[in-house]
């Protein structure tokens, strides 16, 4: 049964786990949730703050659990966080805890784009982390998924501030497309893959039925407010990314958003059997937010 599931979730005050660890919560799963930062507790939650989640702090209390989700990861480099750091040799670091735990199965959160003969540092760093799971022996599900959207998505935040400001930026042509995905979603999906087996040692699509221009996904995000939308030459989008820390777009941003990956929404669908959400439909209707 799997409300007898007991389940880790690392990254957990991030916006994924937020959403995930409210559903699991609501079918009565026991969690073991651990973050860097505070966050606040659901019911049949243990929280678990670690800044380097280290063993002493964690392998006792997550012992014989059944799945650890693993959501931990940056899609911007800084100094002191870079994508090796943090995508790839975190991501070995609690592989090894769980082997250690004798935890089962990890479920792990990629990306949409990742291949092996990609270029990119981000998902080289992802691609990396990816083999660490397949090759740990345990049993895995490796989503990769597309813009997850809900209530304080990164997409999200950026487009309303730029509302906010009055102007919506569209670096280049905004022609290129993006595959969202709805969190609420994301978060049935990722339930149905804990007990499953038919999950079991897959990579898997995490993204939507549209696959629609940047463009358009602003314009349908935007509708009803008077903001301005311009487009601006992708090397002058480039640029303020390199010397401007707080560009609405960074240079990884711009690569994933410009790189025109669409996932396969049919299997997603044939394999989980759930009727997914429209995300162009919502945001017509204004329901999505």
């Amino acid at each position: 049964m799997v409300k007898s599931l007991k389940i880790v979730v690392t990254g957990a005050s991030g916006f994924i786990a937020k959403n995930l660890r409210k559903y699991l919560s609501e079918q009565n799963i026991e969690l073991i949730s651990i973050s860097r930062n505070d966050f606040k507790n659901f019911k049949n939650e243990i929280k678990i703050i670690s800044e380097h989640y280290e063993e002493k702090n964690i392998l006792k209390k997550i012992k014989n659990s059944d799945v650890l989700i693993h959501l931990v990861g940056i899609g911007k480099q800084s100094v002191s966080s870079d994508f090796d750091m943090i995508n790839t040799d975190l991501t070995k670091h609690v592989v090894n805890l769980s082997k250690k735990a004798r935890i089962k199965k990890i479920i792990f959160l990629s990306g949409l784009g990742v291949s092996s003969t990609i270029s990119l540092g981000y998902f080289i760093s992802k691609y990396n982390a990816e083999k660490q799971i397949i090759n740990s022996g345990l049993d895995f599900t490796i989503f990769r998924p597309s813009y997850i959207v809900g209530k304080d998505d990164l997409l999200s935040k950026n487009l309303k501030n730029q509302i906010k400001s009055g102007e919506i930026i569209i670096p280049g042509s905004g022609t290129y497309s993006i595959q969202p995905i709805r969190v609420s979603d994301v978060v049935k999906v990722i339930f149905e893959s804990l007990s499953q087996l038919k999950f079991n040692n897959k990579i898997i699509d995490l993204v939507g039925p549209d696959y629609v221009t940047f463009e358009k996904y602003v314009k349908l995000f935007s509708k009803g407010t008077k903001t301005k939308i311009r487009k601006i030459n992708l090397e002058d989008v480039y640029h303020d990314a390199i010397i401007n820390s707080k560009s609405n777009f960074g240079i990884d941003d711009l690569n994933i958003l410009i790189g025109n990956f669409k996932g396969n929404h049919k299997k997603l669908s044939k394999l989980s059997k759930i009727e997914f959400q429209s995300v162009l439909e919502l945001l017509q209707s204004g329901r999505l937010l």
